[in-house]
C-alpha cells in the first residue's frame, strides 16, 4: 500500500459545514434559505435566549432547524468568555447551556462554539490548558474557535480547536469556495500525497447579513455550494462523528486487512481505488 485517503459518504471527497452563533432572530431567515438549497448547518444557542428572539420559537427550531436536519449546539448559557471566566463560572456557563438545550429539545447536545471571546490553542495556548480539560469532563464532542483563516481545507487534528476555513466577510470568501469547488482529488488529478478528504467550514453570524444588508451574499454562497454530487452536506457533529469513526478502523501490521469496529458505513480511497466497509466489516485487499 502507498496511500490511503478517507471518504466522505457515497465516496465523496468534499464536505460543507457551517456554524452560526447567537440564536438572534436572523437565524429564522438563515434556516429558511438554507433548507431551499439543502445546505447543512450548526446553530449555536444561548440556553438563556431560547424564545426571546422573534420568530425563533421552539417550533420552529424543531421544526424548520431539527427537523430539516440541522444541528443546535452549546454557546453558553450566558455566553461567557471562557479565557477570562474563572473555571468554575466556564464550567457552569457550559454546563448550563448544555442542560437547558437538551431539556428544551428532548436531544443529547454535545457540539459547542466557543463564546465572546475565542480560545484559540495556538494563541492563548495557556487558557486552552486551562479550558480543555473541563471540556471533555463536561463530553462537549467538538469546540469551534476562529481565528486563521485559510484555504488549505483540512480536517481537524483536535476537535476541540477546531479551526473553520473562513467568515463570511473574509474579502476572499468566494476565491476560497472556487478553489474548493475546482479541486480534483481523484488519482491522475492530484499529488499523490494530497488526495486527503476536505472540508470547507463556513461560520459567522445571521444577524451580520441584516445588518450589513446583504443577505444576497448568502444566495450566492449558496448558489455555488448547492446540488454538487461531489459534496457532502453535514453538521458539524455529522463531520465529527464520521472523521471519528474512520479514525477508529483497525488495520494488519502490513494493511492488507481492515477491520471497522464502529456503526458506520466508511469510505475510503487507497492508491486510487474507492473502498465501503461496512459497520463490523473485515476487507481483505
Amino acid at each position: 500500500m502507498r496511500y490511503q485517503f478517507m471518504r466522505w459518504p457515497e465516496g465523496r471527497s468534499k464536505a460543507l459545514t457551517l456554524s452560526y452563533d447567537d440564536g438572534a432572530a436572523a437565524d429564522k431567515r438563515l434556516a429558511e434559505t438554507l433548507n431551499r438549497y439543502g445546505i447543512k448547518c450548526t446553530f449555536n444557542l444561548l440556553s438563556s435566549r431560547v424564545e426571546m428572539e422573534e420568530g425563533l420559537t421552539k417550533e420552529f427550531i424543531h421544526s424548520e432547524i431539527l427537523g430539516k436536519g440541522h444541528e443546535i449546539a452549546t454557546h453558553g448559557a450566558y455566553h461567557r468568555g471562557l479565557d477570562v471566566a474563572r473555571p468554575i463560572e466556564g464550567i457552569r456557563d457550559t454546563l448550563d447551556c448544555r442542560l437547558g438545550l437538551e431539556k428544551a429539545f428532548g436531544i443529547i447536545v454535545r457540539g459547542m462554539a466557543f463564546p465572546d471571546r475565542t480560545v484559540n490553542k495556538a494563541k492563548v495556548p495557556e487558557a486552552y490548558a486551562r479550558i480543555r480539560p473541563f471540556l471533555e469532563e463536561l463530553e462537549i464532542a467538538y469546540a469551534r474557535t476562529t481565528g486563521g483563516d485559510n484555504d488549505s481545507f483540512g480536517l481537524p487534528e483536535d476537535f476541540l480547536n477546531w479551526v473553520p476555513t473562513a467568515h463570511h466577510k473574509n474579502p476572499k470568501l468566494m476565491e476560497y469556495i472556487d478553489s474548493f469547488l475546482n479541486l480534483d482529488l481523484s488519482a491522475g488529478k492530484c499529488y499523490c500525497a494530497a488526495r486527503g478528504a476536505r472540508l470547507f467550514y463556513l461560520w459567522g453570524h445571521a444577524f451580520e447579513f441584516e445588518n450589513n444588508k446583504n443577505w444576497d451574499l448568502l444566495e450566492r454562497i449558496c448558489e455555488r455550494f448547492a446540488g454538487r454530487e461531489d459534496i457532502y452536506y453535514a453538521t458539524n457533529m455529522e463531520i465529527y462523528e464520521y472523521v471519528t469513526a474512520y479514525r477508529s478502523l483497525i488495520h494488519s501490521a502490513d494493511n492488507a486487512i481492515v477491520y471497522n469496529p464502529t456503526l458506520k458505513t466508511l469510505w475510503f480511497d487507497r492508491d486510487g481505488k474507492e473502498y465501503k466497509i461496512a459497520p463490523g466489516e473485515t476487507l481483505h485487499i
